[in-house]
């Protein structure tokens, strides 16, 4: 059974059924988890035990301090994807951090004895376990799931890359980018993304954002003439590479599996792009003259509704999302703290959550994990699984992402329903959204529907 999910902005194929993800980028942002045969997973252990070997033969000082910064590479789909890794140590105390820009996404749980260590990422599902040899470590990062095929991964100390910004080019700022024509197979390959650009010498910072969600932080440098910059934070693996023409647009790649052509914002219509889809109108409702209608279970198997008492004459935001996406954990902070400065005022936010599992055993734990991680103070209810989603709630049109936030007005109808969300890897996109969600709910708590308030959608 096939369904498009948004994972980290990438809307890929994903059959759920048997774990074969589809598309130009299943790696992206959900990791990518291969399935296979046994006989792959027996060529990767014998790959990272000739790793650890020849680790071996390498001098270096004794593995029991482990703390401090790493430059790691994880191994997905035969590319080399590099990344920041931290670990903290204390006696077999162990714990280590994946970085989502500044952000730290640390273990749940860790062991380090000898010159062994296994790492448990309970928000993430995933399991890490390297070997020590010197001041370098070999391993495997798994998902948690059967038949999930580990990815090789492999570190060495960080050492800091001496500057060198002389003939660094300037491409800072805004861009938009599309697919070139002759890989264009499919209706979303001809839209326009988003794509923003921070650099400082020849290091460079920057993230994709397309209607679904953006790629998280890519971060980079300019090297032999070209800009090399990569994602992975636990999830998605992600390398961007690209070069600046002479005509001021860039050339880019990703993954060395898909290509496109940026613009700067500012020159993209006069050069006939098509500007990106407006994520507040991408998803809508049938009727937004009728109520919108939800009715599911909360952790505790008591059934939450829209004609619940509690969520009468407010008005109520409805998280569509899951544990596993990333572009959800990004958002979550924000909708606390939202419900935090509004709640009082007449605001009510509820999480609609679609799990991968449809078992119960299974999906509560993950939310209970998701909750207890971002402090959530409302309601998540196990909605069902993103194979279902149109079946639990039909009277969406269009509904391709997640997160995707639906907007009701103090009558209970939608008001506004808006697609993806923008993380801080966007810049200045992030600071615009979230002053554009807070003005829709102050309008939103000031409407008065006994007094002719309007029900209109795109406020």
């Amino acid at each position: 059974m096939h369904r498009f999910l948004a994972y980290r902005g990438w809307k890929i194929r994903t059959r759920l059924d048997d774990g074969v993800a589809a598309g130009p980028f299943p790696e992206f942002r959900a990791l990518g988890w291969c399935y296979n045969f046994g006989i792959v997973r027996k060529l990767l252990a014998l790959c990272v035990g000739v790793v650890v070997i020849a680790l071996a033969a390498i001098p270096g000082t004794s593995a029991s301090n482990i703390t401090g910064l790493w430059d790691a590479k994880i191994v997905a789909n035969q590319l080399e994807i590099p990344f920041r890794f931290e670990i903290d140590q204390t006696g077999n105390q162990v714990q280590g951090f994946f970085f989502e820009g500044d952000r730290k996404i640390g273990s749940s749980s860790g062991s380090f004895a000898g010159a062994h260590l296994i790492l448990e990422y309970d928000i993430l599902d995933t399991t890490l376990e390297v070997t020590f040899l010197g001041d370098q470590f070999a391993g495997t990062y798994r998902l948690n799931r059967p038949g999930a095929q580990p990815l090789a991964i492999r570190a060495r100390r960080f050492v800091p890359v001496p500057a060198d910004a002389a003939d660094a080019p300037r491409v800072s700022g805004s861009w938009e980018m599309r697919r070139i024509p002759q890989e264009v197979k499919t209706p979303s390959d001809k839209q326009t993304w988003n794509l923003f650009l921070r650099q400082s010498g020849a290091e460079l910072s920057g993230s994709i954002l397309r209607v679904d969600g953006d790629t998280g932080f890519l971060i980079g440098r300019w090297q032999n003439g070209r800009m090399v910059l990569s994602h992975f934070a636990g999830q998605g693996p992600l390398l961007f590479e690209a070069k600046l023409n002479a005509d001021g647009t860039l050339t880019i790649a990703l993954n060395r599996s898909a290509d496109y052509v940026a613009v700067r914002k500012s020159e993209a219509r006069a050069k006939g792009v098509p500007d990106p889809p407006d994520p507040s109108r991408y998803t809508s409702v049938k009727d937004p003259s009728v109520p919108f209608r939800f009715r599911f279970p909360g952790l505790d198997g008591r059934i939450v509704s829209n004609t619940d008492a509690q969520f009468k004459g407010k008005v109520l935001l409805l998280a569509i999302g899951g544990s596993w996406c990333p572009n959800c954990q990004d958002e979550a902070p924000f909708l606390v703290d939202l419900y935090k400065e509004f709640h009082a005022q007449g605001l009510e936010i509820v999480g609609l959550m679609f799990e991968a599992d449809a078992d119960p055993a299974l999906a509560r734990p993950r939310v209970q994990t998701f909750i207890k991680r971002f402090g959530i103070p409302y309601p998540m209810l196990l909605a069902g699984t993103t194979d279902d989603i149109n079946q639990k709630i039909p009277q969406l049109v269009n509904f391709g992402a997640y997160p995707t936030t639906i907007y009701l007005g103090r009558d209970g109808r939608v008001r506004s329903v808006h697609a993806g969300f923008a993380s801080q890897a966007t810049g200045e996109e992030y600071v615009r959204l979230k002053g554009e969600v807070r003005g829709i709910v102050q309008r939103l708590l000031a409407d008065n529907p006994q007094a002719g308030g309007t029900a209109s959608r795109g406020l």
